[in-house]
Order: C-alpha cells, then structure tokens, then sequence
C-alpha cells in the first residue's frame, strides 16, 4: 500500500514540484518500503527520532525537519539535516547559522509564513517577513541559505479560503525573490500542501508537498 501510494502521488506530480514523504511516529520499516519504492526524501518534526532514523536508514536520504525547531536542539541536527522548513524567528535562523558554520556548512532553509487563521500556528506575519527580509541582518547569517518559503493553511474544508492562503505565500515568496534574493536560482522552494489539500497547492505555486497520512495512515505519538 506505500508503494502504491508514493507511485501514484509521484505520477501526478508536475515537472520540478518534489514529494516529501511524512514519516514522523511511523517505523523504519515503513520508511524502507517507501525507499523500495524509489523516495528518497522524507520529513520529521521530532529532533531524537529524527536522529536515530538518520543513524539506522540508508545513507543516501534527505532528511527535512518540517515541525517547530527549538534553538537548543539545532546543534543536533546541523551535520546532516538536508532543509530545515519552518525557520519562524530571526533568533532561530541565527542559531542555524551559527552551527552552520561551525560544521562549514550553509544549511539550506525556509522561512515559515503565517497565513492560516488559528492562532496555534507559528511563523512570520507577511508585515514581519517583510521587516526581517527589509532589515537585511539574514545576509550576515552565512551558515544559513534561505531557499524559500513555507506555509500550512487553515483546518477547514472551504477550499476558497485554502487557495486564497496558498496564493498569499505564493505572492509573497515571488515578491522576495524579485526584491531580496535578486531572482537568485537558489531561492526556489515553496513548501505548501499537504495530505488533505496539497491538490489545491499544486495550483498554487507549490515546488514541495509534505504528505504523511495518505502514504503511511494514521499514527498516533
């Protein structure tokens, strides 16, 4: 059944747009079927699982780390963590780079936009992203490569309200490109939708949909 899922949402995928496949709360072995079945890129949002999958799993996989990053646990994953996508205040992408550079690496990351209407989510305002990108003190953050954007849009089944989320990242992400990174290729990626909507991200300008449930079902912590 995960082959058979990464096979079919890889298939529907356009060209340049990558599947992150979920795999945080589900065993190794699940993992290694959907290795067997060609993905290579994966996604966890907890720091000691995440290490010990990196330490057992192929050597060959990209590890993302999707959920809410706290400073003190960065130091843990900058060896080898591939894209950190929820980078939600100046003071952690600070961090990041300064592990950064202590293991003489540029960690490529993504700056998480608040676009959804619960409170419970964290990242940036728009006006915030803004002042931060504006201020311009990320471009001394060497040990630190911001890539793109990343958002999650509201818990709701009003698919308007989602695209309209979606759309907002979208628009601002093409406005930081053009302003701050100077149309760079490096920054490229929009890390939007997900099991329930990545359809609608798709539509929406989306470069990375993260999808756990639909590959792996449901799994409690």
């Amino acid at each position: 059944m995960i082959q058979d899922e990464i096979r079919s949402i890889t298939a529907e995928l356009p060209e340049g747009v990558r599947l992150v496949a979920v795999s945080k709360f589900h065993p190794e072995e699940a993992i290694m079927e959907a290795y067997e079945a060609g993905q290579r890129v994966f996604g966890e949002s907890h720091v000691q699982e995440l290490q010990r999958k990196h330490d057992r799993l192929p050597k060959d996989i990209e590890w993302h780390f999707i959920g809410h990053l706290q400073t003190n646990k960065v130091k843990y994953l900058a060896p080898y963590v591939s894209l950190i996508h929820a980078i939600d205040t100046p003071r952690l992408l600070a961090e990041v780079s300064r592990q950064g550079l202590k293991y003489g690496r540029r960690i490529p990351c993504l700056l998480q936009l608040h676009v959804a209407q619960e409170e419970t989510k964290f990242g940036f305002s728009i006006e915030e992203a803004e002042k931060f990108l504006h201020d311009g003190e990320w471009r001394q953050m060497t040990g630190a490569e911001i890539r793109g954007i990343m958002c999650m849009a509201s818990l709701t089944d009003d698919e308007e309200q989602i695209a309209q989320e979606f759309e907002l990242a979208r628009k601002f992400f093409l406005h930081a490109r053009n302003i701050y990174f100077n149309s760079l290729p490096s920054f490229c990626e929009c890390s939007w939708g997900m099991s329930d909507d990545y359809p609608v991200a798709l539509r929406h300008g989306t470069t990375m949909i993260r999808i756990g449930s639909k590959i792996f079902g449901h799994r409690l912590p």
